[in-house]
């Protein structure tokens, strides 16, 4: 099952300040939901461990995630895949880019992901509102980062 998400978020910080931060594992961690490691691996890339519940299904991702197109400080593309054993895998990626705007930064994003196994079955609405619900806490959780 594929799914496509976009959005924007206003982020009161400059935009080298918030290019830090979307390039800081740390932070990254602190700020995706259910991410219990996230570990730099090569340049350009983490592994990552995220418990996930969608709907009645609950797993524990294991996977990676990769950075590209790195334009400083303007945006890249990440890219991850993810195994959840019997619940299935997620695989997707998203293009962000960075906009100075009224004194701060705009950050746009557009996702597309794809999903398999157990997951796939519990249907589009739930799936899409599963992962708008994710997006929405990530992007409040790294507002709150960029700005504490």
């Amino acid at each position: 099952m594929a799914m496509t998400m976009n959005g924007e978020v206003q982020l009161a910080a400059p935009r080298e300040a918030v290019w830090t931060k979307l390039n800081d594992p740390d932070v990254l961690k602190a700020c995706i939901p259910g991410c219990e490691e996230l570990e730099k691996t090569e340049d350009n890339g983490f592994r990552a461990v995220a418990k996930m519940k969608v709907g009645p299904v609950s797993a524990r991702f294991k996977g990676r995630v990769t950075l590209s197109d790195l334009d400083p400080p303007n945006g890249y593309k990440i890219s991850g895949e993810g195994e959840g054993g019997v619940a299935g895998f997620a695989k997707g990626g998203a293009t962000v880019a960075l906009a100075e705007k009224d004194g701060g930064t705009l950050l746009t994003y557009d996702v597309e992901a794809q999903i398999g196994g157990k997951l796939a079955q519990l249907g589009q609405r739930l799936i899409n509102g599963s992962a708008k619900k994710l997006a929405d806490e990530f992007f409040a959780n790294f507002a709150k980062a960029v700005q504490g």
